[in-house]
């Protein structure tokens, strides 16, 4: 009985005295984003998604009205050079 009232204090201290372990940092993120999206919100623009038998596209509405695909805006602001 006398070992019980010396023993669980002695634990309790030394649990006391313990540090929580850090946190995992969270990994990287990998990838980037699609450059014909960034770049019609950048003209203010909204993405809109749009379902084709292909799959799904999106289509970028401007702040004018005008609704484009994203990647026909991007090649038409951004011309390949040389061609």
């Amino acid at each position: 009985m006398k070992l019980a009232f010396v023993v669980l204090p002695g634990m309790l201290v030394l649990a006391g005295c313990s540090t929580p372990q850090p946190e995992a940092p969270m990994p990287p993120k990998i990838g980037m984003a699609n450059p014909a999206s960034v770049y019609c919100e950048q003209k203010g623009g909204s993405l809109i998604a749009i379902q084709t038998p292909q799959g799904v596209r999106s289509d970028c509405k401007l702040p004018g009205g005008e609704t484009i695909d994203e990647w026909e805006l991007w090649r038409r602001d951004h011309p390949a050079a040389g061609k």
